[in-house]
């Protein structure tokens, strides 16, 4: 059942028991997500967390010129949403896209509340996946500030090697900060390497 690839990641953490697993899978919603389908979108409220059974999501801003910019990129077993919006109910600065044909879990605030309050061990565990973005979060932006386009490139590679060949050029050329060719050039470079 693809409802255990949810409750395993929790493994991960905490592990769920028996009654645990019982409750969240009662307070989730299963979607099938088709490539290209938004799951929030710039000046919505991001009404859930977010995790991904199966599939690819891209997190991503559009500039004044109608740019693309890939802030996060999300596959099976990783959550996704934007906390700025689920907190605080202000309209979200992002778009969630759904880059292949994917299933998800959402919980929405009321429920995820909910297991908060009734058991500490779902409280700890969504902690150390928002504490887990974050690190992801610190480490993007010292890069953007303090390293050279080969070297957000390689550690693209180490932070997402299961997407490379799942994403096209243009995609990874944006989360880097580049142009696809550019992105082109540092490959050739590190393959005379």
């Amino acid at each position: 059942m693809i409802i255990n690839k949810l409750l395993s990641s929790f493994d991960n953490y905490l592990p769920l028991n028996e009654a645990e697993r019982e409750d969240l899978a009662g307070r989730v919603i299963e979607r099938k997500i088709k490539r290209r389908q938004f799951i929030l979108q710039e000046n919505d409220v991001c009404k859930h967390y977010t995790f991904v059974a199966e599939g690819c999501f891209k997190k991503f801003q559009v500039d004044d010129k109608g740019t693309e910019h890939n802030l996060q990129f999300a596959a099976e077993g990783d959550w996704l949403m934007e906390i700025d919006s689920f907190y605080f109910d202000k309209p979200s600065r992002v778009y969630i896209e759904a880059i292949e044909p994917s299933v998800i879990f959402q919980i929405n605030k009321p429920n995820l509340f909910y297991l908060f309050t009734n058991n500490p061990k779902f409280d700890r565990n969504f902690r150390v996946i928002v504490e887990n973005r974050f690190v992801e979060l610190e480490n993007r932006v010292l890069q953007a500030i303090s390293s050279t386009a080969e070297e957000r490139y390689l550690a693209f590679i180490k932070q997402y090697p299961h997407l490379l060949s799942r994403l096209p050029n243009t995609q990874i050329a944006s989360y880097l900060g580049i142009t696809p060719e550019f992105l082109s050039k540092v490959r050739k470079d590190l393959s005379r390497k």
